[in-house]
């Protein structure tokens, strides 16, 4: 499986107040804000992210890391294959990816993701 990063997720009532502390004390720059989400990205190694997520604003459970790989269908094969539990199903969301969650050996929920290929 390529694996292109690795992100962990904070859980937070409001990820907008970490602002603050992510830009201005570790230099991290916000890279994406959808409000119940915030990515912050290294600008040196834009790879190095976190993202502060309002888990408790949205529908599918909170997921602890996200992974993206590049081929989300072949991992959620692979995860259905092995027994591992899926709890939210691999899904085309809006904002241009697509992901499902399961849950490891440890209870730890990872989000796996891919981003969709625009049409040229």
């Amino acid at each position: 499986m390529n694996v292109r990063r690795i992100v962990p997720n904070i859980n937070s009532a409001d990820p907008s107040a970490s602002k603050p502390f992510y830009e201005n004390v570790l230099g991290l720059r916000a890279v994406m804000d959808m409000g119940w989400i915030v990515t912050f990205a290294s600008a040196s190694n834009p790879t190095a992210q976190l993202s502060v997520v309002a888990s408790d604003t949205r529908d599918e459970p909170h997921a602890d890391i996200s992974l993206e790989v590049a081929d989300v269908d072949a991992c959620h094969a692979l995860a259905q294959a092995n027994g591992h539990a899926i709890v939210y199903p691999l899904t085309d969301e809006p904002w241009g990816v697509r992901r499902f969650f399961v849950t490891d050996p440890n209870g730890v929920i990872v989000n796996v993701v891919s981003h969709k290929t625009k049409p040229v």
